[in-house]
């Protein structure tokens, strides 16, 4: 495992392809800082003792000591010591951990490459299994782009004006392919070492182009990555942990990129498209299930700091609320271990987490976050949208009457309820609270995702089949 500076001065060397409103910058740039510090608490807190276990874990490749974002899950222990680690590390950012996404498609991987080469004869497995024991060794951080920009949502793939509006194969060489397209709304991807990529849909007999899967250094000939940042707004004195994270995401361009066929984990082999796809989205929405409730108990705690700085803790409408916030967080986590729990092992020796209860939770969790967000509104009360600025709060003119008016439980000091107000105000009320939002609700799958999902993997046929049985239809 390597430490936080070293993966630092890794990320640092990469060529420049990050592109900030029109700009082309260096990793260095200060808009990215908050997203590499968000990476750069995975490599920290495993070295950790107190951690050993749960944020590290034996590779089932070389038995060494590796950080679990770089694991293969094995068993349900797995699935639950990833689900435990990631709901820890979103409580210490205040929000999304971001390296999910390569352990997630390197699962997801693991068990399709095994597939497809046991129907077709191909060789992606051992590929696979070579990139992987590099990924470890190297302990790196990396992107999965898995969606497209679809173009015009009622065609397919092969049935656009622009076929490239789907990632595609365009050339298939001796030593490799090159492919076009464009991948959206890929966080961590101008941080990331790898860029994993995996199809976004099922395919068909016409659409073997679009069937492909590998990774690239992020930093490739071709890659482009045109980014959005954002952070949370900058502190003059009054620091604070959480004004140093935030995330960028990225329209991810392949420009004729070239993939050494090493790298290349499918290739044409369209029917495992879909199930490559429904598999990472699998593995993501699991890891939903840590991140989610980290993220609703960082909101609760807001709530009630807020609540009992303006003196209503005890007010049973605070109450309700705060365990109508406790109800979530739990429900999704318990649909988590109920889908570790459940899970089962595919023939590659891959454990996966059980369909209906990961969607279950994260189908939950999308359908709430507003909700969670209006409850710390409603209870901090419009200060969050007014608050005075850092500088007025500082200033020697206003400064001693913003405190003095500030004040609400006299036990509590004018810079603590300032900061615990400007934590609010940075968390629902910034450009910040907007991504998280959103990303709240389409983030791994949007609820109508997940319950197309449900609906396919449910058994509705054995529930009409009691219903039948206890109004005594025989037919």
């Amino acid at each position: 495992m390597i430490s936080s500076a070293e993966y630092r001065e890794r990320i640092t060397a990469l060529r420049p392809n990050v592109y900030i409103d029109g700009e082309l910058v260096p990793r260095t740039d200060p808009r990215i800082e908050p997203g590499v510090n968000v990476i750069a608490l995975t490599y920290d807190l495993a070295q950790e003792p107190q951690y050993d276990g749960v944020f590290t874990a034996t590779s089932h490749l070389s038995g060494d000591k590796i950080n679990r974002f770089c694991h293969i899950h094995r068993s349900a222990d797995d699935l639950l010591k990833k689900q435990e680690m990631t709901r820890l590390y979103c409580r210490q950012t205040g929000g999304c951990i971001q390296r999910c996404m390569g352990t997630d498609a390197l699962n997801a991987l693991s068990v399709i490459t095994y597939e497809a080469d046991q129907l077709h004869g191909t060789e992606y497995y051992p590929r696979f299994l070579a990139y992987l024991e590099h990924f470890q060794k190297q302990d790196l951080c990396a992107n999965c782009a898995q969606t497209d920009v679809k173009g015009d949502r009622k065609k397919r793939p092969h049935q656009q004006a622009d076929p490239d509006l789907y990632l595609r194969v365009v050339e298939r060489r001796a030593d490799g392919i090159v492919v076009r397209g464009c991948k959206a709304h890929n966080t961590i991807a101008p941080y990331a070492d790898e860029i994993i990529v995996v199809p976004t849909r099922f395919l068909t007999e016409e659409e073997a182009d679009w069937a492909v899967a590998f990774a690239v250094p992020a930093d490739t000939k071709g890659v482009r990555l045109v980014c959005r940042p954002t952070a949370f707004r900058p502190r003059q004195k009054l620091d604070a942990p959480i004004a140093h994270y935030g995330d960028v995401e990225s329209f991810t361009i392949f420009d004729d990129v070239f993939v050494p066929w090493e790298r290349v984990f499918l290739c044409g082999e369209r029917e495992f498209g879909g199930p490559l796809a429904l598999l990472f989205a699998l593995y993501h929405r699991h890891s939903y299930t840590g991140c989610k409730p980290a993220g609703t108990d960082v909101l609760m705690g807001m709530a009630a700091l807020a609540a009992e700085y303006n003196g209503i803790a005890g007010a049973d409408h605070v109450q309700h609320k705060l365990a109508e916030m406790i109800g979530v967080a739990e429900l999704v986590y318990a649909a988590g271990i109920a889908a570790a729990v459940r899970g089962q092992p595919m023939r590659s020796g891959t454990f996966i987490p059980d369909v209906v209860f990961a969607n279950v939770g994260r189908r939950h969790a999308g359908e709430h976050i507003y909700r969670e967000f209006e409850i710390v509104a409603d209870i901090a009360g419009g200060l969050a949208a007014t608050l005075p600025l850092e500088g007025d709060y500082l200033s020697d003119e206003n400064g001693a009457l913003i405190r003095k008016y500030l004040m609400r439980n006299p036990a509590i000091s004018a810079e603590d309820q300032y900061r615990c107000f400007r934590l609010i105000s940075d968390a629902i009320c910034s450009s910040m609270g907007g991504v998280a939002q959103i990303a709240g609700l389409h983030g791994g799958g949007s609820p109508v995702m997940e319950s197309i999902t449900l609906l396919k993997a449910y058994d509705v046929e054995l529930r009409k089949q009691a219903a039948k049985h206890l109004a005594g239809i025989v037919s």
